[in-house]
């Protein structure tokens, strides 16, 4: 009779009770004060008529305290209901069952929800302590996270992969897809199977298509990501039909060979082009002077002067000497400065031209006068003392060998540098710097200023600057390793590598200040002789200014500021902004000129801002921004 009482106490224990303890609908059909009845009952249930032993099946706890789980066998909110135990329990809860019904037990709710229990609730089977026929079910509770918490993670965790997945991600899966294709029609085998290679080239076409121009995967069609999985099951094709690994990766490599060779060929094409357009004038900067040159000699003879012409010999004033033939630059480095300058009445401009373009670059100054600042000038071919018994590199523009070396670039000895090929190199214009005392010999510092450069800030305080007895102020360029002494001079040859150390720092031309007093007193305009005389078959170094700069203010030029002076607008994409906004002059060296079609475009407005393109000489010559 006992057995029979224990036997039904166990069947109520492990049938009855989960049921209202893991229904989702008990609230529906019990009402709470029968619940709580029950479960005082199920409490209070004891074995062998012990009062005093109790089942510990579920601690009583409030009404209000049973929640509906949310879609879990365990929330946040019903795990917190449970108490926590001592270590004899161990948070468990014990459901014996005997040997003979074990059958009803695989039947039991408790495992059926435990077998639908989420990973982070694991199960043991324990033998009971006091009974070795009777096994027991332990729920050991791990920490969880409710499934709208984990839902969010996981969309989180998706949305996070999808930003630091490229922007061009399905791009580049399309091009990869088309060099697959592309390397499977190439072998033998599929060459052999028609069937795969109408597929392969349908593929081709269709992704080809897709593809079109895009650059990103915004730019694709909606049919592109079904061509991408069209052209993948081809290629799992392609590929089960060519197996043979060591066959691909043969013609892989042919085709990067290839590729290299056609990257070099291009580029070399791309330099050539370059360095064509850089010396080209285009068709608006041809008309311009064209046009001022006839409207100048229309004018009659007073109206041809400048005003304040006595400024020009003031050495209490600011000078600036710039050296050009194009009237559209000069004009912005003189529009940029004064619209900086503190006092416009102070500064005055030296400009020296060719004899093509000096009537037309008086014409513009005439006609567009640059506020108070003073303007002069100058045509080369008045100078008169400039001439070739006088100057070894006019006398070197003029010999055969220099003609021989940019006429005749074809011969297998000549320079295969296009660089050294650009016309300004066989102007004397270029080479005009090294004579600064003679065109200014009653002033004693004067700031030179390249045609290619933009003034952004009041350039007055460079007068007052004190040079410690160098003759050149410049920004050094030590920041960049090609602008080292090494990267200008042969330091092959002995005269270079005695004189001068191949790391020193090289500096920028452009903007620079010369003390011409003490030019004077070190007659350096000697020194540089010397040293062109030297390089008349131009073993010490090739054309340009830069290089002779170098060796002829050795030891004699003076760091000035990096903020002074910004370089590589026209070769460099990638200048730090911060550093051309803080700038008091930028410059446009290099090849991508302002002026030009292939000028770099996010540098292009610093420039054309000081452009007035309403002028009528510019409009008559079609020359917009």
């Amino acid at each position: 009779m006992k057995v029979r009482h224990i036997v039904l106490g166990l069947l109520s224990i492990t049938v009855i009770a989960p049921i209202f303890l893991y229904t989702d609908r008990v609230g529906t059909f019990v009402n709470p004060s029968s619940r709580r009845d029950f479960l005082d009952d199920v409490g209070a249930f004891s074995v062998s008529g012990d009062n005093t032993r109790h089942l510990n099946v579920l601690q009583h706890q409030e009404t209000s305290t049973l929640k509906e789980p949310i879609g879990v066998v365990y929330s946040e909110q019903s795990t917190d209901s449970f108490p926590k135990v001592t270590t004899e329990h161990k948070s468990t809860r014990v459901l014996s069952a005997t040997n003979e019904e074990r059958q009803q037990k695989l039947s039991n709710p408790i495992r059926q929800v435990v077998d639908r229990a989420p990973p982070n609730l694991t199960t043991t089977l324990d033998s009971h302590p006091n009974a070795s026929d009777i096994s027991a079910v332990k729920l050991e509770q791990q920490p969880t996270q409710p499934a709208h918490k984990v839902d969010q993670k996981e969309h989180s965790d998706n949305k996070r992969d999808r930003q630091a997945e490229p922007a061009d991600a399905q791009v580049r899966r399309l091009k990869d897809q088309l060099i697959r294709a592309k390397v499977y029609l190439s072998l033998p085998s599929i060459k052999n199977n028609p069937h795969v290679t109408r597929e392969l080239r349908l593929r081709v076409k269709e992704v080809t298509r897709a593809l079109g121009d895009a650059t990103k995967d915004t730019d694709l069609p909606k049919i592109a990501l079904d061509k991408m999985k069209a052209m993948e099951q081809s290629l799992e094709k392609a590929k089960r039909v060519q197996d043979d690994c060591a066959t691909v990766v043969k013609k892989l490599r042919a085709m990067l060979h290839s590729s290299e060779e056609q990257l070099r060929v291009h580029k070399k094409q791309t330099m050539f082009l370059t360095q064509l357009t850089a010396k080209t004038l285009p068709k608006g900067l041809h008309c311009l002077p064209l046009r001022l040159t006839t409207e100048y000699y229309s004018l009659n003879s007073s109206q041809q002067n400048f005003p304040n012409q006595h400024k020009l010999e003031d050495p209490r004033l600011y000078h600036y000497a710039l050296f050009s033939d194009n009237i559209l630059a000069a004009a912005v480095v003189v529009n940029s400065t004064v619209s900086h300058a503190k006092h416009p009445s102070n500064h005055v401009f030296h400009i020296v031209t060719d004899r093509l373009n000096y009537a037309a670059m008086r014409m513009w100054f005439l006609g567009n006068p640059p506020g108070k600042a003073t303007i002069q000038v100058q045509n080369i071919e008045e100078f008169t003392w400039l001439n070739a018994s006088y100057s070894p590199v006019l006398k070197q523009l003029g010999s055969p060998s220099m003609i021989d070396y940019y006429f005749r670039a074809h011969r297998s000895n000549s320079d295969q540098n296009l660089k050294f090929r650009n016309p300004k190199y066989l102007s004397i214009l270029n080479h005009l710097r090294f004579y600064l005392p003679e065109i200014f010999p009653k002033l004693n510092k004067v700031l030179f200023l390249d045609d290619d450069i933009v003034v952004q800030k009041d350039l007055s305080g460079l007068w007052s600057l004190d040079l410690k007895g160098n003759v050149n102020g410049a920004v050094e360029t030590c920041g960049e390793s090609f602008h080292r002494f090494d990267r200008y001079l042969n330091f092959s040859n002995p005269l270079i590598s005695k004189n001068f150390d191949p790391r020193a720092c090289g500096w920028a031309y452009g903007m620079n200040v010369f003390d011409l007093d003490e030019w004077r007193r070190q007659n350096i305009t000697e020194v540089y002789h010397q040293w062109q005389r030297l390089n008349r078959n131009r073993q010490l170094w090739k054309l340009g200014t830069l290089p002779p700069g170098l060796i002829t203010f050795w030891k004699r030029t003076y760091s000035l500021n990096k903020s002074w002076h910004v370089l590589g607008l026209g070769y460099n994409p990638n200048v730090n902004q911060r550093e051309i906004e803080e700038a008091a002059v930028i410059h446009y060296n290099g090849n991508l000129k302002p002026w030009l079609e292939i000028a770099i475009p996010k540098y292009k407005n610093y420039w054309a801002k000081y452009v007035d393109y309403d002028v009528m000489y510019l409009r008559e010559c079609n020359i917009n921004p």
